[in-house]
């Protein structure tokens, strides 16, 4: 089987999480710069099997979108137009960053740990992928 990628897609950076071959469970990937963002997909997907990448939602506590919605509509848009074969489908992240955060801090990482957003960003991705495959 082939994997499935998650992406928690932000202005500075993106958060990647990746499931096992056969879907089950999500693991934290990577965190890469957005301007690097189509770089890493390139290698990563011209080494690895992905049929399908999910896309965190952001949405405001008001039940509209995050301000960061456009630029993901236009990445996916790109992304689409480069692999048309893979599927990409949405899922809503909203507290994720605030889940990946307590995790962190009850799992007793230090507080240097914490402050590393690129982990936070990473383990957010791991949340919405593992939110996907609960459905």
């Amino acid at each position: 089987m082939a994997r499935i990628l998650a992406i928690d897609y932000g202005t500075k950076r993106c958060g990647f999480a990746v499931t096992d071959e056969l879907q089950i469970i999500a693991n934290p990937l990577e965190t890469v710069q957005t301007l690097k963002l189509f770089e890493f997909l390139d290698a990563y997907l011209n080494t690895n099997k992905v049929v399908k990448i999910v896309v965190g939602k952001p949405i405001r506590l008001s039940g509209k979108p995050s301000n960061v919605e456009s630029e993901i509509v236009g990445f996916i848009r790109k992304f689409k137009k480069h692999y048309p074969e893979i599927e990409v489908v949405r899922e809503n992240e909203q507290f994720t960053s605030k889940l990946a955060f307590n995790s962190l801090l009850e799992a007793g990482a230090k507080k240097s740990i914490r402050k590393q957003k690129e982990i936070v960003d990473k383990i957010s991705a791991t949340l919405i992928l593992q939110s996907f495959l609960n459905q």
